[in-house]
């Protein structure tokens, strides 16, 4: 198992020495773009880490299909992602209660492939979102879980790469690859 984390500005400071991976909240909804991420991504690689890119997809019933077509847009135009980063939509309820549709996940999921084919794309969820109220298991190139219990074994069947096992404090992460070389690979292959 790999070690990693996951920070977005409000992490102004985190220790990425010693992490295989770090993955950076790059932006959310249409609009809004992470200030601190290029120095975020910036540490994480001068530490030798993978780096990643999220974006935390802002949806609910009725907006339209175009609306996350434009998101994705933004997210892969403002996201700062070199080659073998890693990509990564975060699809979970927002403070408001509200939460995209899966048809919604779906349809950013495959635009930013679309947009972006040489990219690596997972799909960050919780188990309960996952196993419980998705209407179709799409997940991109990959599934990453957010489950807090032990890491390495959240409770689903479902293949994952990486797991969010806790929040504090700060988000933690495993990664199911042999070696940070593995990832890298992963990472640069399409």
């Amino acid at each position: 198992m790999l070690h990693g984390i996951d920070v977005s500005s409000h992490n102004p400071s985190f220790e990425s020495e010693g992490l295989d991976f770090v993955i950076v909240k790059a932006t959310e909804g249409r609009t809004y773009t992470n200030p601190r991420r290029a120095k975020q991504a910036a540490q994480a690689r001068r530490d030798g880490c993978v780096v990643g890119f999220y974006h935390f997809l802002l949806g609910r019933r009725g907006l339209s299909l175009a609306r996350i077509t434009a998101q994705a847009r933004y997210f892969v135009e403002n996201c700062g992602a070199e080659d073998g980063d890693i990509l990564a939509l975060d699809w979970e309820t927002d403070p408001k209660g509200r939460r995209a549709t899966s048809a919604q996940k779906d349809k950013f999921l495959r635009e930013v492939k679309k947009l972006r084919p040489d990219h690596k794309l997972i799909l960050y969820v919780n188990r309960d979102l996952w196993t419980r109220k998705s209407t179709g298991d799409y997940k991109a190139d990959g599934l990453w879980i957010a489950d807090y219990r032990e890491a390495g074994d959240p409770l689903i069947k479902d293949k994952w790469l990486f797991h969010q096992y806790t929040s504090k404090p700060l988000d933690k992460n495993v990664a199911d690859f042999k070696s940070r070389d593995a990832l890298k690979e992963w990472a640069s292959t399409t």
